[in-house]
């Protein structure tokens, strides 16, 4: 037992001790606050609630007597922190200064009470804030400083410009600005508040320099030129203001980081006006036209000058659209056209050896004896465009593209053709003669025959010879009606072909001869001769109502049978097969005597046969 009272006496003694002391602290300081306790720099020690709740408010009044500044610019608001919905809530802070030391429990109570006694305890106020005041403020401050975006406007009505500077847009942010707002309350300070305003700019800020820029521009009309014209060039081109501003487009751009404005021309419209230029100015180049000079008096072997080349141009329809769009925003306007000069492949001093031209290769002549004037108007005129002209080596010719069109106005007159079987007055009769005379030339020459279309009769024409007539010429004959009937060759030589036309009124004839590189080639064929013969049909009688009554005539004088020819072609290159045989199939359609007559003619068979037309 005495052991236990050594044991147990010291601590309990101590707790005793430390008792009485805090129970008569507490009952010293009962109904007052405890030593040590401030707040917001007022000593609350040994004050009751009452004494506590008057000294605080007598000392804490920043939510009165407090000031809080904005600014903007020049201008200034200053607001008390009740204004802003700040309250000092008196009661609730005096309570929290009574109720330290006297919760938690003895030990954290005591605590408490050590800790103010010793170092001394600061307490913050209780505030009360209502964000719906400071809200609204900050919201009539939005007022007076939010101003929108405007955008910088730029553009036509006709030729006016119209120009409006854009404007900077500004807004407060309530919400950041609150927060600013609530860091400035809780120091218990008078102080500057930031107002967080927010600037945006315009897309394109400004477009004094390009408004400026269109009114030079559309100041005169745009003349577009052929630069150093010659003779016969078309143009200029004037584009009136009110049509160059349907022209011009404005894009913004970005620059540097900044976007603007950047005056254009539209391309896809000007395109469409150059398209409208391009077809007056453009030029094929034109190779030279050449004779060879195998003349038994000169014999020099070389290229004489028929007809001189003629240099190509192409307008560059993308590069003048942007001459344009730098000349105009220069202030320019009269500008040049952006033209490509095409050399042509065949110059005027060119030598028969470049060219690889040496020798005559193929000629042939055709007859047309009993030929109507104006079919030897248009023979020769047909002729002629072919005379001097050179085909590339390895190429398809086609006769129907180098002749052109058969008008009147290129020197053709009215003569009979063969149309949907029949022999009809047309332009350009004849020219057929000239075709079965390039066709036998290149057949006879070796050259592969791509395309190549038989007459539907046969016209005795092409199988005249100078004195008399062959028929083995039959099936050896060539239509063009171009473009839906042509002539094609093709010349499979590394040589160009160089080709003459001579048109001999006189001998009523017509030689095409073919000048190229010799190698070594021949050419053997065999004809068929007439086959499967269908004779000639019945005369036709048929009204025709440009004819009086009584009056007949009879238009097709080309009487003919009907057969089948077939004519196969060997060539050879030194004596060796070149290509396998070829056949040429004609296939002529019987064609008999076709009377006309007038309305109301009796018995146009035996008027006929009274006139001795049309006879069976």
């Amino acid at each position: 037992m005495q052991v236990l009272t050594v044991l147990f006496g010291g601590p309990l003694l101590f707790i005793l001790i430390f008792g009485l002391i805090s129970g008569g602290y507490n009952f010293l300081f009962r109904g007052r606050i405890f030593p040590g306790v401030t707040m917001a720099g007022v000593d609350l020690t040994n004050l009751t609630p009452e004494q506590a709740t008057s000294a605080l408010s007598l000392h804490i009044t920043y939510p009165i007597t407090g000031r809080v500044v904005f600014r903007h610019g020049d201008n200034v608001w200053v607001v008390t922190p009740a204004d802003l919905g700040m309250v000092f809530d008196v009661a609730t802070s005096m309570q929290q200064a009574y109720d330290v030391g006297r919760q938690g429990g003895v030990f954290n109570a005591l605590a408490g009470q050590l800790n103010a006694w010793q170092g001394g305890l600061e307490l913050k106020p209780i505030i009360t804030f209502d964000e719906r005041k400071a809200h609204g403020y900050l919201q009539n401050i939005a007022a007076q400083i939010d101003q929108p975006v405007i955008e910088t406007d730029l553009h036509l009505d006709g030729i006016n410009v119209v120009y409006t500077q854009g404007q900077i847009g500004r807004l407060l942010n309530v919400d950041a600005t609150l927060a600013n707002l609530l860091t400035q309350l809780s120091s218990f300070r008078d102080g500057e508040v930031q107002l967080v305003v927010e600037e945006q700019s315009p897309v394109v800020m400004g477009a004094s320099a390009q408004a400026d820029s269109l009114r030079q521009i559309l100041s005169a009309p745009l003349t577009l030129r052929v630069d150093n014209p010659q003779p016969g060039d078309p143009g200029p081109w004037t584009i009136d203001p009110a049509t160059l501003a349907g022209m011009l487009s404005l894009v913004p751009v970005q620059v540097d980081g900044s976007w603007q404005y950047q005056v254009t021309v539209d391309a896809r419209v000007l395109t469409q006006f150059l398209g409208t230029i391009a077809p007056l100015l453009n030029q094929t180049p034109v190779n030279a036209r050449f004779t060879f000079d195998d003349n038994p008096g000169s014999n020099t072997r070389q290229l004489l000058l028929e007809v001189p080349a003629q240099v190509g141009r192409e307008l560059d329809i993308q590069a003048t659209i942007q001459a344009i769009q730098t000349g105009l925003l220069a202030g320019e306007h009269n500008i040049p056209l952006t033209v490509v000069i095409a050399n042509p492949a065949v110059a005027n001093d060119t030598s028969a050896a470049s060219l690889g031209i040496t020798t005559l290769v193929s000629s042939e002549t055709s007859y047309f004896r009993g030929s109507s004037q104006s079919r030897l108007q248009n023979i020769q005129a047909a002729a002629a465009r072919f005379h001097g002209l050179l085909i590339p080596p390895n190429t398809t010719f086609s006769m129907g593209t180098a002749m052109g069109d058969i008008s009147l106005e290129n020197g053709y007159a009215e003569a009979l053709i063969i149309y949907n079987g029949q022999s009809i007055t047309g332009v350009g009769g004849g020219v057929c003669q000239v075709s079965t005379t390039l066709f036998r030339t290149a057949y006879f020459g070796g050259y592969p025959i791509v395309e190549r279309h038989e007459h539907a009769y046969r016209v005795y024409y092409y199988e005249q010879t100078k004195k008399g007539t062959d028929p083995n010429l039959a099936g050896l004959d060539a239509t063009v009606y171009f473009p839906l009937v042509d002539l094609k060759f093709t010349n499979d030589r590394p040589y160009w072909l160089l080709m003459e036309t001579y048109f001999n009124a006189a001998n009523d004839s017509l030689t095409w001869k073919f000048y190229s590189g010799d190698d070594g080639r021949t050419v053997e064929w065999q004809n068929s001769g007439l086959q499967n013969v269908v004779p000639v049909p019945a005369p036709a009688f048929e009204e025709n109502p440009s004819l009086s009554a009584g009056e007949i005539s009879s238009n097709d004088w080309w009487v003919t049978d009907g057969a089948d020819i077939t004519v196969i072609r060997s060539i050879y290159r030194n004596n060796q097969l070149l290509y396998p045989p070829d056949t040429t199939q004609t296939h002529y359609v019987p064609h008999g005597e076709v009377c006309q007559y007038g309305p109301g003619t009796d018995n146009p068979e035996a008027l006929a046969a009274e006139l001795g037309l049309c006879k069976p």
